[in-house]
């Protein structure tokens, strides 16, 4: 499941987007708009805005915005900026792989084989979505 942070920032993400032609828009107005913690909701997008996503401006008229069409922002990359691994397994992820520590022979393991399709299947509509078909089906 996602977390609440990866909820809330899609939140704002498609908040940002809906209103990207009006500049740059305060915390406060999202947070009030979502009923999201203030504190919490600028933390969420201080990541985004580290990972490239969102850009901000100071002073009168400042807040966040979108520097990339939400075309251009994959589901995988929040989801993985946020809550980490998509697989459901640490022996399938392609980013943060550990091996299991009850499992003797992960060539042979069954539970391992699934979860690779699961993942892969799992990645390919992520990476294929985008903040736009969030925004497309609003």
């Amino acid at each position: 499941m996602l977390s609440k942070k990866t909820k809330y920032a899609f939140h704002a993400l498609t908040y940002l987007g809906k209103h990207k032609d009006q500049g740059a828009i305060l915390i406060q107005e999202i947070s009030e708009f979502h009923n999201i913690s203030h504190k919490f909701l600028e933390n969420i997008l201080l990541e985004l805005k580290k990972a490239g996503f969102l850009g901000s401006k100071k002073g009168k008229g400042g807040g966040y915005y979108l520097i990339k069409e939400p075309k251009e922002i994959p589901l995988s990359r929040i989801i993985r900026l946020l809550d980490g691994p998509i697989a459901l397994l640490p022996c399938v992820s392609l980013n943060y792989y550990e091996p299991c520590e009850e499992c003797e022979n992960q060539e042979q393991c069954g539970l391992n084989k699934v979860m690779i399709e699961v993942r892969d299947e799992t990645l390919k509509i992520l990476e294929m979505k985008t903040l736009q078909d969030i925004l497309s089906n609003e």
